[in-house]
């Protein structure tokens, strides 16, 4: 997380970090916008359909964004949820490649963060609780007695506003959310910006940037499952990944993080070369049933946009890499995928049809003061950049 002053300019990210108590400065050309503040004309290359309404009538659109090599990124304004990604194989027949659904009403009827911006907090707080400045906040608990993904109604399950945004860069969309003071449970009325941007590179950037009128807690992703072989094309057992991390945060039975940093060497958690998904998994049974932890990413400084993970499907040769400014990566192997749901294939989902990469600050942060610090102070600007970058081989 990048904490700056408001008063930047969206095509040029300032580059002040808070590191604790101080303020530490870095080239701007790390987070170079791939967006300008410009929308579109209605004739630009994204292309804007109804999606129908939601329960309580709120009308719902998805915003289409295409490259000249064929790629195509669909967003939706509920949840500002990516909905599909197609990306061509070796061969250059294009799949989507992104769990979900084909109608708003199975979002709405519930679902696993399939493609959805996540906040206030991605991942755990432990018992729903924090301490700032000596004041105890209660948050909503929904993973049993723990605090996930900003509680019963966070980021996934709102309505956002959406225009289309001119680029040299590619076709981009960018939504925005006001949270009020006390939503969740948490402090400070905040507003938030998340942009899209499907680049001629064939890279879907995710920009995120936010400012509050209170200090408060923030840690924002994006929950895509992936299958790089194409959605509903079974388990992503032979895809290989690569994780840049040398370590990890060790959990308690409740995926809560014990507060200490551990080695993955000589683990089933080492992914430091390129390794199959399925290789080790049988060695996972019982912790938790699979991959779901929070890995350590090697940085060469604070907030630079780094790779973070890289996973090649075999039989398409599909190839995607992870680039963030952020510091850790959840990898989830979906594991609590039961095959109740219909995805849009047709097919239901089962069992690890689909992973995802969340990058991240680490679980339960605000309750680890050693973890990197998710503190947004009032007056300052949270950025970040993840980075999804498509090849084949």
């Amino acid at each position: 997380m990048k904490i700056t002053t408001f008063s930047m300019r969206l095509s040029f990210f300032c580059s002040v970090i808070l590191l604790g108590a101080g303020c530490h400065s870095m080239s701007p050309t790390t987070l170079e916008s791939k967006s300008t503040e410009t929308p579109m004309p209605n004739d630009s290359n994204v292309a804007i359909s109804p999606l129908g309404a939601t329960a309580n009538g709120q009308e719902v659109h998805l915003y289409t964004l295409t490259n000249a090599n064929g790629l195509v990124a669909k967003v939706s304004t509920y949840g500002a949820l990516l909905t599909e990604m197609h990306v061509p194989d070796r061969d250059g027949q294009l799949k989507d490649i992104t769990l979900g659904f084909k109608d708003l009403k199975s979002y709405e009827a519930g679902h696993p963060y399939f493609g959805a911006t996540i906040g206030r907090y991605g991942n755990r707080i432990a018992k729903g609780t924090f301490t700032l400045h000596g004041k105890s906040y209660t948050l909503a608990t929904n993973n049993d007695a723990n605090h996930l993904h900003g509680g019963l109604a966070g980021f996934d399950k709102k309505v956002w506003e959406a225009r289309p945004l001119s680029t040299e860069y590619g076709s981009a969309v960018a939504l925005t959310y006001t949270s009020i003071d006390g939503e969740e449970g948490y402090p400070g009325n905040l507003k938030v910006e998340v942009i899209y941007t499907l680049t001629e590179e064939n890279e879907l950037t995710i920009d995120y940037r936010a400012h509050a009128d209170a200090d408060t807690v923030l840690n924002l992703t994006n929950h895509a499952y992936w299958n790089l072989a194409g959605e509903g094309s079974g388990a992503i057992l032979d895809h290989e990944l690569e994780l840049m991390a040398d370590f990890y945060t060790p959990v308690d039975d409740t995926l809560i993080p014990t507060g200490e940093i551990r080695s993955v060497q000589g683990t089933p958690l080492d992914f430091t070369t390129p390794t199959s998904i399925g290789s080790r998994m049988a060695l996972m049974a019982g912790d938790p049933g699979g991959y779901d932890h929070n890995f350590v990413l090697r940085k060469s400084g604070e907030g630079l946009l780094e790779m973070a993970a890289r996973v090649h499907e075999p039989k398409s040769g599909r190839v995607m890499e992870i680039l963030t400014t952020e510091p850790g990566i959840q990898f989830y192997s979906g594991n609590f995928l039961d095959g109740t749901l219909t995805g849009k294939s047709g097919g239901n989902y089962e069992k690890r049809h689909g992973f995802c990469l969340e990058t991240q600050h680490f679980p339960d942060s605000p309750n680890k003061p050693h973890f990197p610090s998710v503190l947004l102070r009032s007056g300052e600007t949270y950025t970040q950049r993840t980075i999804h970058r498509f090849s084949a081989k």
